[in-house]
């Protein structure tokens, strides 16, 4: 049950983009449409997963018992850096078409604060590996269905009448409040 609660809580409860606020450059840059919405959260999803897998050993296993803590956010980064080249390489010879949509904000999955907190919040809370995991899989299945949302949101607003002045990123940034707003509602939802 408690990986059920942890997974609950980084998914729903606490999400990434609108509970916590964090991650909102690519949040906002490649939710255009559903396909550019999934490849990111899928990358992210991968990118998330594994650094959570190669950062909690590297922390737990030789940053803790060399008294080099000190480190832990060189280190990690350095990680996210190699896991983003590894993403990007693939999908240049994979999948052309989602290398050349995403653009620079495939580049920008290295500086994506979402992963880099999964990471930080991992140790902060004392998780085991396996919770980790879980939680990791929970924050980037949240950024994957907030991208979505806001992609839905997207395509609806493109047929709808918006005044001149909020066209473009302000109505977007209002969406993301009101999406917020209804998160809020999960609050209560794990004591």
């Amino acid at each position: 049950m408690n990986l059920f609660r942890i997974f609950l809580t980084a998914f729903l409860i606490d999400n990434v983009v609108l509970m916590r606020f964090i991650a909102l450059c690519p949040f906002i840059g490649m939710s255009t449409d559903e396909n550019k919405s999934i490849g990111m959260g899928l990358a992210v999803t991968f990118v998330t997963v594994l650094a959570t897998c190669v950062t909690w050993p590297i922390y737990k296993f030789i940053l803790e018992p060399l008294g080099i803590v000190f480190l832990q956010i060189l280190v990690f980064i350095l990680v996210i850096a190699a896991l983003v080249q590894l993403v990007e390489y693939y999908l240049k010879k994979a999948i052309p078409s989602l290398y050349k949509a995403m653009g620079i904000y495939l580049a920008l999955i290295t500086t994506n604060c979402g992963i880099l907190a999964v990471t930080f919040d991992v140790i902060s809370n004392g998780y085991s590996l396996i919770e980790s995991i879980v939680y990791a899989v929970g924050v980037a299945m949240g950024f994957l269905l907030s991208m979505l949302l806001l992609a839905g949101i997207r395509a609806r607003l493109k047929t709808s009448p918006v005044p001149a002045f909020l066209k473009g990123t302000p109505v977007l940034f209002a969406a993301t409040a009101l999406l917020s707003i209804a998160f809020m509602g999960f609050k209560g939802l794990v004591q």
